[in-house]
């Protein structure tokens, strides 16, 4: 079972930034891929951003050159980087690891942390 802590979260203006963190219970070397997904009101939630235990990264179309996932394995948290947020980001930031335990995939979820943007 892997624990994930999420904080970071708040209220910025429209252009601002924010960096939201994800501490997670085990080494993110033993995750396959450590991601950020938000869900808006009445809407689905949405891959963001992943990392993958290689280093590989990959983003949503919406946040491509806004947003930077990464990593600091000696603290075993990762982190997701946000400049030039737009109102449209507005949601509740979801951590997320992925992981091959006991031959299957394996979903973790963090408790949510909500970003608004808004003047």
């Amino acid at each position: 079972q892997v624990q994930l802590v999420e904080s970071g979260g708040g209220l910025v203006q429209p252009g601002g930034s924010l960096r939201l963190s994800c501490a997670a219970s085990e080494s993110i070397f033993s995750i396959n891929v450590m991601g950020w997904y938000r869900q808006a009101p009445g809407k689905q939630r949405e891959l963001v951003a992943g990392i993958t235990v290689g280093g590989s990264t990959n983003y949503a179309d919406s946040v491509k050159g806004r947003f930077t996932i990464s990593r600091d394995s000696a603290k075993n948290t990762v982190w997701l980087q946000m400049n030039s947020l737009k109102p449209e980001d507005t949601a509740v930031y979801y951590c997320n690891a992925h992981k091959w335990f006991l031959s299957s995939w394996k979903d973790y979820w963090g408790q949510g942390t909500q970003v608004t943007v808004s003047s």
